[in-house]
């Protein structure tokens, strides 16, 4: 299969690459096309999409919307969007500026739980980019609070753990309409992991569908292949485009997942038809 990837993160969010390092990554494997599939920001595209250039990937330009349901994170891909696009920047400098403040209420309650950890740190790791949770289970385990970035999300910060702090997120639904009117493709994200790997329930699903949404992210890394046969006749069903990406981070939670999952080339086509309408 060509290689297509539509669901990646460099630094600018929580990856651990620089969105040009992950072009040259994706170059090396032998991609052809990649998205840049940032949480909630769109700083890192004028960088991926002139390292696309040099090294001959097609980089597609995206973003990662936080939404929320039954206090649960649901995460919706947009794909080609007019980044400058006042109410899409509008929606994201919100998410942005939560997330920010989330980053330093979630260290205030890990110091009066008695751990000597700073806000400052986490910025850093941060490196002037997106504030997200693990930023702050980097700073925890560089302190010794825990060993390592997945045992601080279990005992700490995941939801309904003792230093977790929930944050401003979008309803399902109303993010496909910010996507829309900035002009993008909606695509629902690895849909069969929601909360404590659950999935997102289908009566959601429908109702994105019926607001717009036109695809369905049905290959993704941690979709087994039970998962892909039913999100596939879901997405049949609801007529979505299947899509497919590996949600790399770099390096960050397991060895890189860069190319590991991927976009049929009819899916890819029928998704770049939508965008040029």
């Amino acid at each position: 299969m060509p290689g297509i990837d539509l669901h990646t993160h460099s630094n600018r969010s929580d990856g651990t690459f620089e969105p040009a390092e992950v072009v040259r990554r994706a170059a090396a494997l032998g991609l052809e096309v990649i998205a840049l599939t940032d949480h909630d920001t769109t700083e890192g595209l004028d960088e991926a999409i002139a390292a696309g250039v040099e090294h001959g990937v097609e980089v597609v330009p995206g973003v990662e919307l936080s939404a929320e349901y039954e206090k649960t994170s649901v995460h919706v891909l947009c794909y080609w969007p007019d980044v400058d696009d006042a109410g899409l920047q509008a929606e994201l400098r919100r998410l942005r500026d939560d997330r920010f403040r989330r980053g330093e209420r979630m260290v205030e309650k890990l110091q009066a739980l008695g751990f000597d950890i700073t806000f400052e740190r986490v910025a850093q790791i941060a490196g002037g980019g997106n504030i997200v949770r693990p930023h702050v289970a980097q700073a925890m385990v560089e302190a010794g609070i825990v060993d390592t970035e997945r045992e601080a999300f279990d005992l700490y910060i995941a939801d309904g753990k003792p230093a977790h702090v929930g944050k401003h997120a979008l309803d399902p639904v109303d993010s496909v309409g910010v996507i829309l009117g900035a002009g993008g493709i909606c695509v629902l994200a690895h849909p069969g992991m929601w909360g404590d790997q659950t999935s997102v329930p289908d009566e959601l699903i429908e109702r994105m569908a019926a607001a717009g949404m036109q695809g369905l992210e049905v290959v993704h890394t941690d979709h087994d292949e039970d998962k892909r046969a039913y999100y596939g006749k879901l997405a049949e069903r609801l007529g979505l485009i299947p899509t497919g990406g590996s949600d790399c981070h770099g390096d960050r939670y397991d060895p890189i997942r860069l190319g590991t999952s991927r976009c049929s080339p009819e899916s890819f086509a029928a998704l770049r038809l939508l965008a040029v309408r």
